[in-house]
């Protein structure tokens, strides 16, 4: 699971929930690939995340350490930094984990990479 799934999944659906979101993560296992730098479509992501919700999720993987709380002023001609974005969204894997609903702290499992919120 990227982080990038992360910043968009949620527990609202279950019955009675009302606030789920963000989920926690708890890794086990990693995994990073390598995928080809893409500026722009990192530049046109930035702005749609929920950035303190990305910068959480990193940390708690133990990642993102040198993230600040809000997107840095011009970070679109910052190419340092949306790499290091770039890497966080679209490079790390949790692989097998678990997260945990704000609401409830009901865990749903993931494994092989997807997580299971049924």
């Amino acid at each position: 699971m990227k982080l990038l799934t992360h910043n968009m999944l949620s527990s609202k659906s279950l019955e009675g929930v009302i606030v789920g979101y963000p989920l926690r993560i708890v890794a086990k296992d990693i995994r990073i690939s390598h995928y080809s730098f893409n500026k722009e479509f990192v530049k046109n992501m930035i702005p749609k995340l929920n950035w303190k919700v990305f910068v959480n999720a990193a940390k708690q993987i133990g990642l993102g350490k040198d993230l600040s709380e809000k997107i840095v002023d011009g970070f679109e001609n910052d190419e340092e930094y949306l790499k290091k974005v770039h890497h966080l969204l679209m490079e790390v894997d949790v692989i097998n984990g678990k997260l945990i609903c704000p609401a409830t702290d009901r865990v749903f499992p993931i494994a092989g990479g997807v997580p299971n919120l049924l």
